[in-house]
């Protein structure tokens, strides 16, 4: 492999959603079938937003969302199976962290479910105490309704 031919982008204009898309499908079991539309929502949500490129070809992607200084969460990292174990995931989650919207930020979180060692190389910890889910915002939305519900009986 080449490495003069392969380039880290921060450049939403540099996202091919089409190919995001078939990376993950290819590569995450978490992220199969999420829409181009959800993808662009996400994207334009989150910096910094990082992409690998090998020439044309989408090779890795992460992105992150942060409040610039207390609190981050790095998501959807990703390097196509050809291209893994040269180093390059950690030189794109240490891209992520280097970014500027990232590099103040008190605490750093992620979610992964089988790459806990190799994030663990990289710096970041098991964290059993602070980690909860909302799994379906419509619970979230009918909890309101309820609010609202009591505060207008009061």
């Amino acid at each position: 492999m080449k490495y003069s031919q392969i380039q880290f982008s921060h450049s939403l204009a540099d996202i091919d959603l089409y190919q995001v898309q078939e990376l993950f499908n290819r590569v995450a079991f978490w992220a199969k079938g999420r829409s181009i539309k959800d993808w662009s929502i996400a994207i334009a949500n989150s910096e910094p937003v990082i992409s690998i490129w090998d020439r044309e070809l989408l090779i890795g992607f992460a992105r992150a969302t942060s409040d610039g200084i207390y609190r981050a969460t790095i998501w959807d990292v990703v390097i196509h199976p050809e291209y893994q174990g040269k180093g390059l995931g950690s030189k794109l989650v240490e891209t992520v962290l280097s970014h500027p919207r990232m590099q103040k930020v008190e605490r750093v979180y992620l979610m992964t479910t089988h790459q806990q060692e190799f994030y663990g190389k990289i710096g970041f910890q098991a964290n059993n105490t602070t980690t909860m889910v909302l799994n379906n915002q419509s619970n979230f939305d009918a909890f309101m309704t309820e609010e609202i519900c009591l505060q207008q009986s009061l």
